[in-house]
């Protein structure tokens, strides 16, 4: 793979140093703060702060917030990301998973082959010492600290070709490797959408333009802003809480749990026992009453012809 990846690749991978890459992914460096995380982190919170002003809030950025929530999140963070990607649990057409982890970009959430690449050495090594973010060194870790801590291991092509050879063979993803910034640029391109969508249509609705540039503030804070903010923390949260707090329903050798509220809000992913129990499986609904909403929308898809090899629960492929 690497003699398929020309230089821009391994400046942007490895540029904390490919020596490192013995190191231990999480331990390597944690005194070092990783700034490229660090301040469009805390960016974003603050600019997601702004809806706490009235003059920032409308209804319809309410809801913008609470459906791209479920639109970026689900669609972006669990079903591409997650499912589609980092476990193969289906397969769609390539111009709709493109689409899909161009939603996932959107959230701001690493590039495809990183978050993959991390997600896979989380099963392979969960809640063991190689584990990125497990509560074991501390639920604040977990949720978002180790992301503020340099992991130069994390960040070599040597490590991102034994976790993610697959996503990199991909010329749209293996572009996005090359070119980081390419995600912040599609971040705020999508961020510019909802600005202008919103000037225009606050212009149509209001009658001037002072009306068009409050509910542009607003699509801008709400829809964009506390929307990311939201879907961060519902990712975090399947980090932390579930390997924290919850019932175990399988013996998996690590401490991942079901929990029914982070279940609720990240639209399935909080049946995170389950999903260690079985990981190649696009579903987590073991029990009929642990709803798996992202699971549904899969379902969806193959219904309509756009999913295929969809992999059962471990138990629907046994009975069969």
């Amino acid at each position: 793979m690497s003699t398929t990846l020309d230089s821009p690749v391994a400046t942007s991978v490895a540029v904390d140093s490919i020596a490192s890459a013995s190191q231990s992914p999480r331990r390597a460096v944690r005194g070092a703060i990783h700034w490229e995380y660090m301040v469009p982190i805390t960016l974003v919170h603050g600019l997601a702060c702004l809806a706490l002003l009235p003059w920032c809030f409308s209804w319809s950025g309410l809801a913008l917030a609470l459906i791209g929530t479920n639109v970026f999140g689900t669609l972006g963070i669990n079903l591409c990301y997650h499912r589609l990607l980092a476990h193969r649990s289906l397969t769609v057409p390539l111009w709709l998973e493109r689409t899909f982890a161009t939603i996932a970009v959107c959230s701001m959430e690493d590039t495809p082959a990183r978050w993959v690449a991390t997600h896979r050495l989380h099963h392979m090594h969960s809640d063991e010492t190689d584990d990125p973010h497990s509560p074991r060194d501390g639920i604040v870790w977990s949720h978002a600290g180790w992301l503020f801590r340099r992991a130069p291991g994390r960040r070599t092509l040597t490590f991102l070709e034994k976790y993610a050879r697959d996503i990199l063979s991909d010329s749209y993803y293996r572009f996005l490797e090359r070119r980081p910034t390419t995600v912040l640029y599609i971040y705020l391109l999508h961020a510019m959408a909802f600005a202008l969508l919103g000037l225009l249509v606050g212009r149509l609705s209001g009658g001037d333009w002072p009306h068009g540039v409050q509910l542009s503030v607003s699509w801008l804070v709400w829809g964009v802003y506390l929307r990311t903010v939201l879907v961060w923390h519902i990712t975090w949260s399947v980090n932390s809480l579930t390997h924290v707090f919850g019932y175990r329903s399988y013996a998996t050798g690590e401490d991942s749990r079901n929990n029914l509220l982070v279940a609720l809000w990240a639209m399935g992913e909080g049946w995170h026992n389950n999903h260690h129990h079985d990981p190649a499986s696009a579903s987590v609904q073991h029990k009929w009453w642990e709803l798996d909403v992202t699971y549904y929308i899969i379902l969806l898809l193959e219904r309509v012809g756009l999913a295929t090899d969809v992999i059962r629960p471990r138990h629907v492929r046994h009975a069969r």
